[in-house]
């Protein structure tokens, strides 16, 4: 692409145009002390050699699960990623693909939506998935205004722990649109069902819940989708889709709505990013279902072909009618889970879940045997726990960093009024890194 600068007397033009003498006064409204001062200090031009070297430099800093032993978990983790996903994004017609407008004529790409779609229920017990979302956030925020609209009610009771982020992302979607959230405080570590029931009340769209929660421990989800239904709110649970290879489907105790992180089905943490957010539902909430849907037919041969169906985007319908602004809708994540789910298998997604419990349970087991540490709370856990310490959780953090360890999450930097280590273990962990990881940990014993 070509690049034309402005001339000084192309940009004094532009700026009487726009009712300025000079920039100064363009931007008199922005406070002096966050305004740049001096130059840039651009340093010299390099050579591309040059400029290899000392990015390579920059990046041999970072401290990743690749080259680190990692407990890190509070909504990324560490799970194996079979070689076959990254050689088969990297092909052009996937890596470089933008959204289909003429939806039919990308077969493939529908064909890879609608094995996702099918994959996603019959891993959540649901009736209908979309083509995925940006992250479990957006997908818990799609689904608060999905619950509003749908039950014409504006109060929403979200039953901590729900991961405070998650939470965050629900506020700004709903901010000024006359919502009102109603978090409901965790009884020793869970979802305090007597909490939620006089909480919850006629004008409640919506009962959320985390599963497992934000701190690793399971709630009695089954209790909770009780109290939801009985004052006629929806029952939106979010769940950790490997947890699902092991735990009961949302859909066995009537969930209405689903979302979930689909990170850990076969896309890399990245420092955070892209993750793929899960969305599925009941069957009687499909008109109102955000992002794209992909169908099956036949041609006038009778060929069998996908089609996107029951389309909500403004694009593609009346804006007024549209439920949905999901354009990219994160494709190759969702495709990266679809390879992920396809070459695992229903086996393989039940035996890294069996792994990621029994090993995190042994780990918990001889935590709780150091001098100075204990599981903070009692409830049942699937792969994730939190720890007390006898020192503040940051030190162990910080400390852990020098030994090459990802110790976990300091959860006070994500819930603040909540003290401990959020450590989670993954199948990838063997028995001896737990076991340095727990010699670790009595480096700080009294």
């Amino acid at each position: 692409m070509a690049y034309y600068p402005n001339t000084d007397d192309d940009r004094q033009n532009m700026l009487e145009s726009i009712g300025v003498k000079s920039f100064d006064e363009l931007i008199k409204d922005i406070p002096q002390e966050i305004r740049l001062k001096g130059d840039l200090k651009i340093p010299p031009a390099m050579s591309e050699l040059e400029v290899v070297k000392h990015l390579s430099s920059l990046a041999n800093k970072n401290v990743d699960a690749q080259t680190a032993l990692s407990f890190l978990g509070a909504g990324a983790y560490d799970h194996f990623i079979p070689s076959a996903i990254g050689a088969l994004l990297s092909r052009s017609e996937f890596y470089t693909a933008y959204t289909p407008y003429q939806a039919e004529v990308s077969q493939g790409t529908l064909q890879s939506i609608y094995e996702y779609q099918t994959m996603i229920c019959r891993l959540t017990g649901m009736d209908v998935s979309n083509a995925s979302l940006y992250d479990a956030g957006s997908g818990l925020a799609e689904a608060a205004l999905m619950s509003v609209a749908h039950t014409g009610r504006k109060k929403i009771v979200a039953a901590h722990p729900i991961h405070p982020l998650y939470l965050q992302v629900v506020r700004t979607y709903v901010h000024g649109q006359g919502f009102e959230i109603v978090e409901v405080p965790a009884r020793d570590g869970a979802a305090d069902l007597d909490g939620v029931r006089k909480t919850a009340d006629e004008n409640t769209a919506a009962v959320m819940v985390q599963q497992p929660s934000f701190l690793g421990t399971l709630n009695d989800v089954f209790a909770l989708g009780e109290i939801a239904h009985a004052k006629g709110a929806l029952y939106v649970v979010d769940a950790s889709p490997i947890s699902l290879g092991l735990l009961a489907a949302p859909g066995s105790y009537g969930a209405d709505v689903v979302v979930g992180e689909g990170q850990s089905l076969g896309i890399s943490q990245s420092f955070g990013g892209p993750f793929l957010g899960i969305f599925a539902v009941k069957e009687a909430l499909i008109r109102r279902l955000p992002g794209r849907l992909a169908g099956v037919t036949v041609d006038t041969q009778g060929n069998r072909g996908f089609v996107l169906t029951l389309q909500t985007r403004e694009q593609q319908i009346r804006r007024e009618k549209a439920t949905s602004n999901i354009c990219t809708n994160e494709g190759l994540m969702m495709l990266a889970s679809t390879i992920y789910m396809s070459l695992m298998g229903k086996q393989g997604i039940k035996e890294v879940a069996e792994q990621s419990g029994a090993k995190a349970h042994y780990l918990a087991d001889q935590i709780g045997k150091v001098n100075g540490f204990s599981l903070k709370y009692g409830q049942p856990f699937f792969n994730e726990f939190l720890v007390s310490t006898p020192v503040p959780a940051k030190e162990i953090v910080s400390a852990a960093l020098k030994k090459n360890i990802l110790a976990g999450v300091d959860v006070e930097t994500l819930m603040p009024g909540e003290k401990g280590l959020l450590v989670a273990v993954t199948e990838k962990r063997t028995r001896a890194e737990l076991d340095e990881y727990v010699d670790f940990l009595k480096t700080f014993t009294s």
